[in-house]
């Protein structure tokens, strides 16, 4: 069984930063790609950075240039360096990872971005 657990959330300023982490335990030999999405209320989930296993990253638009996604194979990690953030990237932030597959969510983290 896989888990993912998230960390590093919280209330920020606008124009501020905050740093997430997640890291994958349990039964795994490789990490296809490892990404973030979030969810705000009445919204549907968006990726938000996604990261193949060969350090290869992409993201949409509205995030580029203010987060940076990294990883750390060895330890089964990923991060998600948020800067200058905005009231609208409040939301549940989740980590993602495929798996021989498979997809794994981890529980959530909440972002709130506010003054």
């Amino acid at each position: 069984q896989v888990q993912l657990v998230e960390s590093g959330g919280g209330l920020v300023q606008p124009g501020g930063s905050l740093r997430l982490s997640c890291a994958a335990s349990g039964t795994i030999f490789s990490i296809n790609v490892m990404g973030w999405y979030r969810q705000a209320p009445g919204k549907q989930r968006e990726l938000v950075a996604v990261i193949t296993s060969g350090g290869s990253a992409d993201y949409p638009d509205f995030v580029k240039g203010r987060f940076t996604i990294s990883r750390d194979n060895a330890k089964n990690t990923v991060n998600l360096q948020m800067n200058s953030l905005k009231p609208e990237d409040t939301a549940v932030y989740y980590c993602n990872a495929i798996i021989a597959n498979r997809s794994y969510w981890g529980q959530g983290t909440q972002v709130t971005v506010s003054s």
